[in-house]
């Protein structure tokens, strides 16, 4: 019987003294006299068969997974065996194998009414491992699918408490907070939750659309403001300039034909000169214009 690298035993959360979780008494003295004849009759019939018997008394587990016995449906001392071989005595003990390894799985998604009254589909993955085999074999009857049906629950429970700006902003904080739940709520069952991670937040296609409008609209607000910002400072920066051309007329001159060059090198076959007004103004006249009034006069009669 090999006890070697027995997994050590965590002590008992606090917690599982509500739920009524004592472990059972393990020496050999709890039998009663009906227990020890019947284990020394076991003992005979194995020495009355071997080698054969010795098939059936050896058993053996991988280095992930420990062997939880009962003797006469009471839990043997020393708790979970393994990894390795180990005894037990046919007809009166009886073994259940508890894999150590982290497990994973995929919460279904979920249609979750969010604190805004949005009803949105949510999944989550969960990892998990059992770091007791004893507690998770006493205490629970199915310690995995308790888990799943548990992470389910809290993720529901969760999210109905958060706004869905917060569903889609505060990931890491909504799995910091599931995992904790989980892990404080498991920790009677021997497991340990390891990290929970929420998938995907899928929302109505109503709803896509109608965010999508209001981030469209968004956007061109801002597009607008900036634009409208941009023509202010371009017209600060004109009047600036005409300022400095006014100030030198030559300037203007100058601008006028690096304007021509600028035209004339993208090969344009029409190319219009401006003319200025006060150019104008010398070929027209400074006369204003009148109205002739023409005086008519009556003749004028003479009396006979």
């Amino acid at each position: 019987m090999a006890d070697k690298g027995e997994i050590s035993q965590r002590e008992i959360n606090p917690r599982s003294e509500s739920v009524g979780f004592t472990r059972p008494p393990s020496t050999e003295e709890g039998y009663g006299c009906c227990g020890i004849i019947l284990m020394a009759i076991s003992f005979l019939v194995m020495l009355a068969t071997l080698p054969v018997s010795i098939f059936m008394c050896i058993k053996v587990v991988q280095e992930y997974e420990r062997a939880v016995i009962f003797r006469l449906g009471r839990l043997m001392q020393g708790g979970a065996k393994g990894p390795g071989l180990f005894f037990i005595l046919p007809c009166t003990d009886t073994y259940i194998k508890v894999d150590l390894r982290t497990v994973s799985f995929d919460v279904p998604p979920q249609e979750i009414l969010s604190k805004d009254s949005v009803t949105v589909a949510v999944d989550a993955v969960v990892y998990f491992r059992i770091f007791d085999p004893t507690m998770s074999v006493t205490n629970v009857a199915d310690a995995d699918r308790s888990t799943k049906l548990l992470a389910q629950t809290t993720l529901r429970n969760v999210l109905g408490t958060k706004n869905l700006t917060e569903v889609l902003a505060d990931r890491e904080q909504i799995s910091h907070y599931m995992q904790t739940t989980l892990d404080s709520a498991t920790d009677v069952w021997g497991v340990k939750v390891e990290r929970v991670e929420v998938k995907d937040v899928r929302l109505p296609v109503q709803l896509q659309r109608a965010m999508a409008a209001e981030a469209e609209a968004t956007r061109e607000a801002r597009a607008k403001v900036i634009a409208a910002e941009g023509e202010q400072n371009a017209s600060r920066a004109f009047k600036e300039a005409a300022d400095v051309i006014s100030a030198s007329p030559a300037a203007l001159q100058l601008r006028y034909m690096q304007t021509l060059s600028q035209i004339a090198s993208e090969k344009n076959s029409t190319i219009i000169f401006p003319l200025p007004i006060e150019f104008m103004k010398g070929f027209m006249g400074n006369e204003q214009p009148s109205q002739d009034q023409t005086m008519v006069k009556a003749p004028s009669v003479s009396k006979l």
